[in-house]
């Protein structure tokens, strides 16, 4: 019976692991459920943004002289743009040309924006020029385009930082008078 259960052992535990493995393989075999979708929809907006520092300039003048700003207008602009715009334009401007500055006295006494200069060396005006072009925004006489930026596909996510010299020229009006000359100058980009 010895050597019946001897040559029957291996037969046996040959069969017992035949049996085992099938179990186990169906016992853990994968299971999948059903499959769900979910629509994904993302939207990146255009942007464009203009900044500038310092916030205040000043200016030393001298009758019937040209005077030069107490430092450059350092300005960024930034933009995130759709593949339908060609350009990015950014222009300077005062709100009136016979006016730009005032000591806002009565009557006024004021500096005209023909007589106020800017220069951007890495942009349009590499000469000083006056503020009294058409730019992308303001009075069609107050305004200077400080730059034209073309936009291709590797640019349409970008920024550019320029410095704005400027320059008040009194030798068309060496009367005016002493006083306190304020006013605004209006930084604006445009997408075309």
């Amino acid at each position: 019976m010895k050597a019946r259960f001897s040559v029957c052992r291996p037969m046996l535990v040959t069969g017992l692991m035949a049996v085992v493995c099938s179990i186990s393989s169906t016992a853990f075999a994968q299971l999948n459920s059903s499959s769900a979708s979910v629509a994904i929809n993302a939207t990146l907006g255009e942007s464009l943004t203009v900044s500038a520092t310092p916030a205040a300039l000043t200016f030393t003048l001298a009758p019937g002289t040209r005077a030069t700003a107490s430092s450059p207008v350092v300005i960024t602009t930034a933009w995130t743009l759709s593949p339908s715009r060609s350009s990015v334009v950014l222009g300077g401007y005062f709100t009136s040309s016979g006016s730009a500055l005032s000591d806002g006295g009565t009557p006024a006494n004021t500096i005209p924006s023909a007589d106020i200069f800017g220069q951007v060396t890495t942009g349009t005006p590499t000469a000083y020029t006056a503020f009294t072009q058409a730019g992308p925004a303001g009075p069609v006489d107050t305004g200077l385009i400080l730059f034209s930026q073309a936009l291709n596909g590797t640019n349409r996510t970008s920024s550019r930082t320029d410095s704005l010299n400027l320059q008040i020229d009194l030798t068309s009006i060496p009367t005016l008078p002493s006083g306190s000359y304020t006013g605004v100058l209006t930084l604006q980009a445009q997408a075309i």
